[in-house]
């Protein structure tokens, strides 16, 4: 795994953190919720991806 990934999800979060924050104090609370959740659909993908990377390499590893 490399570190980059966990900069790329760190710096998601912070971004959602801030803008939810934001959006939560000017009253709207819906967005803030959408921005959360695109946040971490954004997050998943990228784990997901890796994750999928890690089984072909295990996958070709064991040549199966």
């Amino acid at each position: 795994m490399e570190i980059d990934l966990i900069f790329k999800i760190a710096a998601v979060g912070i971004l959602v953190a801030v803008l939810n924050t934001l959006l939560s104090r000017t009253g709207r609370d819906e967005q803030a919720l959408m921005v959360t959740l695109a946040g971490l659909v954004c997050v998943l993908v990228m784990v997901v991806r890796e994750i999928s990377e890690l089984f072909e390499l295990i996958r070709r590893l064991f040549g199966l």
